[in-house]
């Protein structure tokens, strides 16, 4: 019989939090050891979107300085018009 525990990221913090350091560090070795591979794709997916919507709002994603891009991103997620100029 399996039987299924669903928990949130909190309640498992909270769970490590309570192990002996050296059975902390061997979670946090396993978790390390995991197949991240599609990582790459991810981000490479995500950088490609916002290239799209700086194109979309006639903006060059490679020619915005650092500073530039961090309010592009922010008026984004905010939703804020002046991201539409």
């Amino acid at each position: 019989m399996n039987v299924t525990i669903t928990l949130t990221t909190e309640q498992i913090a909270q769970f490590i939090q309570q192990m002996p350091p050296e059975e902390k560090l061997e979670v946090l070795r396993e978790l390390s050891n995991q197949d991240w591979s599609d990582r790459g794709a991810q981000f490479r997916y995500g950088e490609a979107k916002v290239r799209q919507l700086c194109a979309e709002r006639g903006r060059n994603w490679d020619v915005m300085d650092e500073d530039e891009r961090l309010q592009f991103i922010d008026a984004l997620i905010h939703e804020e018009p002046e991201c539409i100029r």
